[in-house]
């Protein structure tokens, strides 16, 4: 019987492998640099190095970037949208919001599909479903031969009204399919079946934009799997926390936008949840970027409108993650008036940071801790050699010589400013909403964030870094850690207490059968199909809405309804019990349960520290060089305990543990970083 779980994370400079074992239940990793140009091979490569043999690989799980850079590269085939005649402009004309309201020369992005590639179509659905105007079929297949003519590979349906009706969207699918085989064909009454047309709208596009790219993809890969004698389903981690079959990426391809940031947050949760800590905040800090995320009370936060690009709303449940341009390959610069700046631009994997060799020549995160002896000359276990010569220049050209400042405080300048964009951003997502980052742990992973974790920490007061395992492949660990899941949902406007009880749930029926068909074409049935409602409530007269669970019996509608008074005095201090509630919005979540890895705890008695491999000179701030022992992970048991400075090198990250600070390694190989009183109110 297949006996190995795999997981795989694309990132932008290196490509994570994480393999299960379930006889031994223990987990390796292996890392291989990425291939923008074509994920796959990188994919194909780390499986290959890692030595599992695909026809002994039970579950193989994929968190993958391409949606994600195909929007943000907008590098797609040729697409059209067909919509009601007088709104073709709908998603142009947006919300009319912009990014930085006082910025008169920060335009918003274009649209994905250009507006010589939008076609009207007479037809119209009043605000009830009502047919005001037949969909006119001659304009259709006019629209549609049109369409062929210019070689169109996906198309956006977007009708007005049609979430409450799709009639003429269909019909209007089914012309297209007749006069165009073979093109992927989004309906925004399947992709999206809510009001509000720019939310719909966008979404939709973005749903087509995306489809022939992301579905050759994902198909390609399932193949390249299967020929290596894989037999079961490539399962796809999207937004939302759970994952999806190939199948389904062809008719939801924009649900991957996002898949692998999602992945370290849930990697996150687990790793908190594994110590105790039922709040916590997860720092990811790659190669490119960051992602930041928060855990309260054990539940990850999750929102329901995000984007890739400001201005273009994806509207489908998505966890919460904060992204800024902080990571190991972002380049330090001065900017116009004369201070030092980290990112967002990154030197990503081609050409790399300049210690890399590989062509790079400015500065980055990686040649400042590299000058700074905090890293090693070498990365992945060999993989990268680093060079500290071409970091020392970079660094003396663009940051020391323009700021008057040696190479030492220069690079320890780079790494302050990094540092404090990252922890900008925790304040953003905790004290900005009311959360005390005190007391919450920092779970600090990525290939770079145990390097930056205990100085983030320190900039907010934050006690206790726990650093997992494999802080470089955390996020492909994370993917094994989901469910199958889909989100549906559809409108249904009544005030709750009059609400006919029997409409109310021939509602979520339809939403239950969809649901139900769906897990069955993934291959779950019986127990492994979890169905959960929710319902979207507002006081009658308000504009915004707030989501709450919601049962299935007959007292279902009266719980949630407590529900969500509970929920708007939480979050807003106050509630109206006097005050009718109205139903917005019925959604249904469908879980289809796979299996999980299990992990065997460590004996954790307290031991010092072994001797450490070797010891060399590392820079810390109020400190300057400090004899520094560097030890290897592998050589430090369960319960080891080890004081400040040291620095703990594995195949995947580096871990730096800084004075005034000590470490333990706790049952599960976690490394628990415990700042003291004086460290973390140093300013």
């Amino acid at each position: 019987m297949p006996k190995h779980r795999v997981a795989v994370d694309v990132g932008g400079t290196f490509t994570d492998v994480c393999v299960f074992d379930e006889d031994a239940r223990d987990i390796r990793v292996t890392k291989v640099p990425s291939t923008p140009d074509d994920p796959m091979r990188a994919v194909l490569r780390g499986v290959q190095r890692s030595g599992v043999n695909l026809s002994d690989v039970s579950l193989f799980s994929h968190g993958t970037t391409v949606a994600t850079n195909a929007l943000i590269t907008r590098n797609f085939g040729p697409a059209a949208m067909v919509t009601t005649t007088g709104f073709r402009d709908v998603i142009e004309i947006r919300d009319g919001t912009k990014d930085d309201l006082w910025d008169a020369y920060n335009d918003v992005a274009p649209p994905y599909i250009r507006r010589r590639d939008r076609f009207e179509v007479t037809e119209r659905m009043d605000y009830a479903g009502h047919v005001v105007t037949p969909l006119d079929e001659v304009e259709a297949h006019r629209v549609a031969a049109l369409l062929r003519k210019r070689g169109a590979q996906t198309v956006a349906v977007c009708f007005i009204n049609s979430y409450v009706n799709p009639a003429h969207e269909i019909r209007m699918r089914e012309i297209l399919e007749e006069e165009l085989p073979g093109v992927a064909i989004s309906t925004s009454a399947e992709i999206l079946p809510e009001i509000f047309e720019h939310d719909r709208f966008n979404t939709t596009v973005a749903n087509a934009v995306l489809a022939p790219k992301v579905s050759g993809y994902v198909n390609r890969l399932a193949d390249e799997l299967q020929a290596g004698g894989y037999r079961g389903d490539l399962l796809l981690l999207h937004s939302g926390g759970g994952s999806m079959t190939p199948r389904m990426v062809e008719r939801y391809p924009v649900r991957l936008a996002a898949s692998g940031i999602a992945a370290g947050a849930i990697a996150a949760r687990h790793v908190a949840a594994q110590c105790g800590f039922p709040n916590a905040i997860g720092l990811d800090m790659g190669g490119t970027s960051t992602d930041i995320a928060m855990v309260h009370g054990g539940e990850l936060r999750v929102t329901k409108e995000w984007s890739v690009e400001y201005g273009y709303p994806i509207i489908f449940p998505s966890i919460e993650v904060l992204t800024i341009g902080a990571g190991g390959g972002s380049i330090a610069h001065i900017d116009n008036a004369g201070s030092l700046r980290n990112g967002p631009q990154s030197a990503g994997a081609d050409p790399g940071p300049a210690c890399y060799g590989t062509g790079g020549t400015l500065p980055t995160n990686s040649d400042a801790n590299l000058v700074l002896n905090r890293l090693g000359t070498s990365l992945a276990g060999g993989a990268k050699t680093l060079a500290p010569e071409l970091a020392e220049k970079a660094l003396l050209e663009y940051v020391a010589q323009p700021l008057s400042l040696d190479l030492d405080d220069a690079a320890s300048a780079v790494l302050q400013v990094a540092n404090a964009n990252m922890a900008d951003a925790v304040r953003l997502i905790s004290i900005r909403r009311g959360y005390d980052p005190r007391e919450f742990a920092l779970i600090a992973f990525g290939g770079a964030g145990a390097l930056h974790g205990a100085e983030v920490a320190r900039e907010l007061n934050i006690p206790t870094v726990i650093v997992p395992a494999n802080p470089g492949v955390t996020s492909a660990l994370g993917c094994l850690l989901v469910d199958i899941r889909h989100d549906l949902s559809a409108m249904f406007d009544a005030v709750a207490d009059e609400a006919d009880p029997d409409e109310f749930d021939s509602a979520f029926a339809g939403l239950e059968a969809e649901a139900t068909t769906r897990l069955q074409h993934e291959g779950v049935e019986g127990e492994d199909a979890l169905l959960q409602r929710t319902v979207s409530m507002r006081y009658l007269g308000q504009w915004r809405s707030l989501t709450v669970n919601c049962g299935s019996g007959p007292d279902g509608l009266a719980e949630a309804i407590e529900r969500f008074h509970e929920q708007h005095e939480r979050e807003y201090s106050f509630r109206r019990d006097e005050v009718p509630v109205q139903i917005y919005q019925l959604g249904l979540t469908a879980i289809g349960v796979t299996p999980k890895p299990t992990f065997v705890p460590h004996d954790a008695t307290a031991t010092p520290a072994p001797a450490p491999r070797e010891t060399r000179e590392v820079y810390f701030d109020g400190h300057k060089w400090l004899d520094t022992p560097i030890y290897d992970r592998t050589s430090l048991p369960a319960g080891t305990q080890l004081s400040g400075p040291a620095v703990i090198d594995q195949l995947d990250s580096t871990t730096v543990v800084p004075p005034e600070a000590r470490a333990e390694i706790d049952e599960w190989l976690n490394i628990r970083i415990h700042l003291t009183a004086d460290f973390t109110t140093e300013a």
